[in-house]
């Protein structure tokens, strides 16, 4: 006896028969008990979930002779032909290969003649979304108002392909993914059937396999049942359908989790040794770091992993990784899965990848380490409480300082400004005396002669520091040394700076054809000294920047530089 395949062999010839689509199989019993069946019918879903053979079933339920009835007896004339596709008037058309005007006219044709041999015409367009525009528009009047004896169902597994106009003259039922306990039972029950010794696992691998569509899953446990002479294992499935088995993965994901190179490549090297191919494992890992993920996240998730058969035996496994860690290896494992499609060399991709794992580094996630959270937060809250107590004592430091600025006032005088600069007798150079001395020298009258060609150098070098550079002014002169006299404080201390000393230096060197070293003091320092002072006072004074009454002085700048810091300002001149 010629052998039939198991898809074909055990596909539903009645409602009761499909597995998984209940809420259609109702409304369509329904809507014959009531003659309330429609002119236009549009199945759409994933593959293998029972489309064409749902539309085939309506076919006889309208045409049976012991009918109309919710379900066809397949036992009369109209039945067994409309099964065998011997009836004129049930028509199964592939329009991939019909796709075109031409096909959709001689169609609207034939459409206008009455049904010969049953009671109702049908005509089954599959895969519909494969018509062009022209035939689609050709379609669209027959299919708005159609004789009362024609029925059309169009079947597609891409109904956003279709145009509004074709769905909008249909009802439209969506086939959706047979459950995984719907699959297993119905491979369990035809495995009976035909006389297949098969292992619960093996038939639950199979369903996962399928990605919920019966007919893929009848056609993989077939080929398994041929090559194993009717005993199905699981692991004959693995070995036939080129899967990794959940232990393999769980040394896999040990190595990778430890970062063991040496052992994840001979892992790799095992599987191509057994003939798996590196795609298919990649794709393998891939769902099986997705379960991972969902064992981790969902405290039930039997029913949604697609390779883990057992998953409370990886909740250890899962709990090793942290959600970062696996997000960031799905990542990776789907850029290469991509990129292998156009490699010449897929194991070494998959072993690059494999490579990439291993260097993610391991980082607690949301909830992964209470412990550690714990610890930290401890943390936290002490260096809360620290800041805390250096800002009390911080604001008693600023009041007690102030207090004295603000008796020296007088009680007309309006308050001062929060922020008083200090300065120090330590600020004046050691060898004062020698400034002095030198104020008046042919080398000091050179150096103001050649004072705004060295303004001007220091702008083209660095604008911000010829901001800052030209408050000050050239007071005296050494042989090695230039003594700069500044009126605000804050200028003074950001020419000392190294970097933007060293800049002025160039210039200096640049224009007056010496190396000079810049010395800067402030101008009532300077000022007292020339009056006669023998020791610059050591006691500490406060005194507020904006007290200068020099025109050019900006006072804005010195708010901003103390707001912002120097390196977030830029001064455009």
């Amino acid at each position: 006896m010629e052998h039939i395949a198991l898809y074909r062999a055990w596909r539903p010839q009645s409602f009761r028969d499909m597995v998984g689509q209940q809420h259609i199989i109702q409304t369509l019993q329904n809507a014959i008990r009531e003659q309330r069946v429609s002119h236009a019918y549009l199945f759409s879903g994933p593959r293998g979930t029972g489309k064409t053979s749902a539309a085939k079933i309506l076919a006889k339920a309208v045409n049976c002779e012991r009918g109309p009835a919710a379900e066809p007896c397949n036992e009369c004339e109209s039945c067994r032909r409309i099964t065998s596709g011997a009836v004129m008037d049930v028509q199964e058309i592939d329009a991939a290969s019909n796709r075109g005007v031409e096909e959709i006219r001689d169609l609207r044709e034939k459409v206008k003649y009455a049904p010969t041999e049953v009671r109702q015409k049908v005509y089954i367009i599959d895969e519909v979304h494969m018509l062009t525009t022209e035939a689609f528009n050709a379609l669209l009047k027959t299919l708005e108002e159609p004789p009362p004896h024609v029925m059309f169902i169009l079947a597609t597994t891409e109904p956003h392909k279709l145009p509004a106009t074709i769905i909008s003259r249909c009802q439209r039922f969506d086939f959706r993914r047979v459950s995984l306990e719907e699959q297993t039972d119905r491979l369990r029950q035809i495995s009976q059937e035909e006389g297949i010794e098969a292992e619960n696992e093996a038939l639950q691998y199979i369903a996962r396999l399928s990605d919920g569509g019966m007919r893929d899953a009848l056609s993989i446990l077939d080929q398994i049942a041929s090559f194993t002479g009717g005993h199905v294992s699981y692991e004959q499935v693995l070995s036939m359908t080129g899967g990794i088995a959940s232990e393999q993965f769980g040394k896999l994901a040990q190595a990778i989790l430890e970062g063991d190179v040496g052992q994840v490549l001979m892992l790799v090297e095992g599987f191509m040794q057994e003939g798996k191919s590196a795609d298919k494992c990649m794709e393998n890992l891939l769902y099986y770091f997705r379960d991972l993920l969902m064992i981790q996240m969902i405290p039930q998730a039997d029913k949604l992993t697609d390779r883990v058969l057992h998953p409370e035996e990886y909740k250890e496994m899962a709990s090793a990784f942290s959600r970062k860690q696996l997000f960031q290896m799905i990542d990776t494992l789907n850029h290469y899965q991509s990129e292998m499609k156009y490699a010449s060399q897929p194991q070494t991709l998959f072993e690059v990848a494999l490579l990439k794992l291993c260097g993610i580094p391991r980082e607690a996630g949301d909830g992964d380490r209470p412990q550690e959270a714990a610890a930290d937060s401890a943390v936290i809250n002490q260096l809360k409480q620290q800041v805390a107590s250096l800002e009390k004592k911080l604001e008693r430091f600023i009041k007690s300082g102030a207090a004295p600025a603000a008796g020296n006032s007088g009680p007309s005088k309006p308050a001062a400004p929060p922020a008083p600069r200090m300065s120090s007798a330590a600020k004046i150079p050691a060898n004062m005396d020698q400034f002095v001395a030198s104020k008046g020298s042919p080398e000091f009258m050179e150096i103001q002669r050649q004072w705004a060609h060295i303004l001007q150098g220091v702008k083209e070098e660095k604008v911000t520091v010829h901001a800052w550079f030209m408050d000050g002014e050239p007071v005296s002169a050494t042989d090695d040394a230039l003594l700069v006299a500044f009126k605000n404080n804050i200028h003074r201390e950001t020419t000392e700076k190294p970097a933007n000393k060293q800049v002025i230096e160039g210039v200096l060197h640049s224009v007056l054809g010496k190396p000079y070293h810049l010395v800067t003091m402030m101008q009532r320092d300077w000022s007292a000294s020339m009056e006669g002072s023998a020791q610059p006072k050591e006691e500490l004074k406060l005194e507020h920047e904006h007290e200068s009454k020099d025109p050019n002085s900006k006072p804005w700048i010195d708010e901003a530089l103390q707001m912002f810091g120097e390196d977030l300002v830029v001064i455009k001149d």
